[in-house]
């Protein structure tokens, strides 16, 4: 997993939401779409200072999971046993072993700039996600796939800035709702397909501002609203 693979993810997630490729760069991306999630942040490993990320940012010594495991394979985490007689000495000797341990991956394939993040699949800088696959920007997803900077998600597919919601697909800015499809600004609804601007509704398609249109008044006001959300002005 790298920047370019994480770009053509994200032109497949505009794709299926949008009808069209992404038109912005990885960081236009991040600044447009992930602003406010929290993610991992670029850190240094306190022994060989190689570029690193990690979820806790609050700490002073970093160390990657793969070098920790590589010391702790060559020599150990144990220390002798030494006399202390106050405090601050053991605190000190606690300084000299206590790494933050970054990139934390757990029966992952193919993912990049992730903490923590478990059994997943070609993810790119998210946390805390687990059985999930094709992940940008991600917090806090669970089984589910394609998704850009979404958070506390779960059984959901192909959506970006979903959060909060279970069982949406191809949608939008979608919040506390579930069983959402084809949808843009949703907010705490329930099986909707084919809806914008919508609160505090369910089972309906063909609704804008919770107003019920005809299937064609609708797709003509969604292409102008699509073209909205993609303007770079």
């Amino acid at each position: 997993m790298d920047e370019t693979k994480a770009q053509e993810m994200i032109s497949q997630i505009f794709q299926q939401v949008f009808g069209t490729a992404s038109p912005y760069s990885l960081d236009e991306v991040l600044a447009k779409f992930a602003f406010d999630l929290k993610l991992p942040q670029k850190v240094y490993d306190s022994i060989t200072g190689e570029e690193t990320w990690s979820e806790t940012i609050h700490g002073t010594k970093f160390i990657t999971q793969k070098n920790m495991e590589k010391h702790d394979m060559a020599k150990g985490w144990m220390l002798p046993k030494q006399e202390v007689k106050i405090l601050k000495e053991l605190l000190a000797i606690w300084q000299t072993i206590n790494y933050i341990t970054t990139e934390r991956e757990y029966d992952c394939i193919d993912v990049a700039q992730c903490d923590p993040i478990y059994r997943s699949e070609k993810c790119f800088r998210s946390t805390d996600c687990s059985e999930c696959k094709s992940l940008v920007f991600c917090d806090g997803c669970h089984r589910s796939e394609f998704m850009l900077a979404s958070q506390r998600t779960v059984d959901s597919g192909f959506c970006i800035r979903v959060d909060d919601s279970n069982t949406c697909t191809n949608s939008y800015h979608v919040m506390c709702s579930k069983q959402i499809s084809n949808s843009l600004f949703i907010q705490d609804c329930s099986n909707l397909h084919e809806c914008i601007f919508c609160s505090h509704i369910s089972s309906r398609s063909y609704c804008i501002s919770n107003m019920q249109f005809e299937k064609s008044e609708y797709f003509a006001i969604k292409k102008a609203i699509v073209k909205w959300i993609l303007s770079k002005t």
